[in-house]
């Protein structure tokens, strides 16, 4: 068995751990390093790496992420923290602009590896403009990998991946998965880039969903299970690539699909999943894909309010009879 440590934990070690393994990698961002870290995930690197390359930036989204997006240009491998997504529309310039066509741009001859990493999506009473889960918009953008983990052992493998990899990657984390716990080995492992994990087998219909929706996933699967109803449960972790291969063959077996995610419904990643397992497993399904998303509005404060926009297990498991046709 391994140890049990912080999702935030997991996130350092695999960041030290690449630091220590290759020079060129360094983190920057907002109260990075005097601070710890606004969530302290990166505390303690600055006494072990120092100034050079664990850097404090102002809060100057675009201006910081230009420079790593330089940086990675001229052979170097940044690791860019922002304090949330919802500060990153600033520098979507840079990560759709340069980041993502500098390949192709350059005809192959100039790479980006580059990590921008940070927390995603709503995180309680931060109101609308801290409230925004952004996997769809960047999984929209050829040329980039978005990963978006739902636990301490997949997050510490796939940013060890992530900040080895050649490709630009968004890196999604949740502010309220800082802390969950989870078992992470001590020895090192690598977790590939574009592979789901069925976290839960079953026979009765396939629930998808990814970060901290997987809990309501999981959640209703649970529920269900207590009714006779068996829930195969998927954990995309990768949101570009998509995983369709484990998506298909799960349809195959159980021929329903319910996708819960935090994306606002139009142009998510439910809708993309629906069109694909239409046209690649239409004949394995006995029934319409179906989702449940965030409500098509902007985040309110309010507490009543935040919880009827976010998928519950209750409405999730309502859900799952709908699709398997149970009026009761």
């Amino acid at each position: 068995m391994g140890r049990i440590i912080a999702f935030r934990e997991a996130l350092r070690e695999a960041m030290v751990e690449e630091m220590r393994r290759d020079e060129r990698v360094f983190l920057m961002g907002e109260e990075v390093a005097e601070y710890n870290g606004a969530y302290k995930v990166s505390q303690g690197m600055l006494a072990e790496f120092g100034p050079k390359r664990v850097i404090d930036t102002p809060i100057a989204e675009l201006g910081f992420a230009a420079i790593a997006v330089g940086a990675a240009q001229n052979g170097l491998r940044p690791i860019v923290e922002f304090m949330t997504w919802n500060f990153a529309v600033l520098p979507m310039d840079q990560i759709l602009n340069t980041a993502s066509k500098m390949m192709a741009m350059s005809g192959g001859q100039v790479g980006c590896p580059i990590v921008f990493r940070g927390p995603n999506g709503s995180a309680g009473q931060l109101g609308a403009q801290h409230s925004t889960a952004f996997e769809s918009y960047y999984a929209n953008i050829p040329g980039i990998k978005v990963i978006s983990p739902s636990n301490p052992y997949d997050a510490k493998g796939l940013l060890k991946a992530a900040i080895r990899d050649n490709d630009p990657v968004c890196f999604m984390e949740s502010e309220v998965m800082y802390g969950d716990k989870g078992e992470v080995p001590e020895e090192e492992y690598i977790i590939p880039i574009g592979k789901a994990d069925v976290k839960r087998a079953g026979t009765d219909v396939t629930i998808v969903s990814y970060n901290k929706m997987m809990k309501v996933a999981l959640g209703a699967a649970a529920e269900l299970e207590k009714e006779g109803i068996s829930a195969e449960v998927i954990d995309l972790r990768t949101i570009r690539p998509l995983d369709w291969h484990t998506m298909v063959e799960s349809v195959k077996k159980t021929n329903r699909m319910v996708i819960v995610e935090e994306q606002w419904p139009m142009c998510s990643v439910s809708s993309e999943i629906a069109y694909r397992i239409q046209k690649e497993a239409f004949d394995y399904l006995d029934a319409p894909v179906l989702r449940i998303t965030s409500a098509d509005a902007p985040m309110h404060y309010a507490p009543n309010l935040a919880a009827l926009a976010i998928p519950d297990v209750a409405r999730t498991v309502k859900l799952v009879k709908d699709v398997m046709y149970i009026r009761k």
